[in-house]
């Protein structure tokens, strides 16, 4: 039991380091973009977009407690629901804040950035592994 545990969590690890990949193999060309049209206030404001949408994603993981052994199925549907009202909350704060403290030069650059940052989760059907050894 303890093993299958163990292969279950290895096996969420995978799918966090192949999606942070697919991330960055996305944010990469967002930002090049935003240097070449709009220089570096261009690329600043695709980058505020993407830590918006990262920085509440992360915080989703560790609350969820995705990465670690499996709880009850009751303890686990109050965590993703706590995991998930934060996530919220905390998008709408970091909106808040960034367009109060250091409003985007460029919006497109900053909502495209934002978009195709939470959009990639939509490939998380192809990332995760299957259910199959890990050995």
């Amino acid at each position: 039991m303890q093993h299958q545990l163990r292969k279950e969590v290895q096996r969420r690890q995978i799918y966090i380091r192949r999606l942070a990949i697919a991330q960055s193999v996305i944010i990469l060309p967002i930002v090049l973009l935003a240097l070449m049209t709009s220089g570096r206030s261009g690329v600043v404001s695709s980058l505020l977009g993407v830590m918006v949408a990262l920085i509440p994603h992360a915080i989703f993981v560790a609350r969820a407690g995705i990465l670690s052994q499996r709880l009850r199925a009751s303890q686990s549907a109050k965590r993703l629901l706590g995991a998930e009202m934060s996530k919220f909350g905390l998008t709408m704060v970091l909106f808040i804040m960034v367009f109060i403290t250091v409003p985007p030069s460029n919006p497109a650059l900053f909502f495209s950035a934002y978009v195709a940052v939470v959009l990639t989760h939509w490939l998380a059907p192809w990332l995760m592994p299957k259910h199959r050894s890990i050995d």
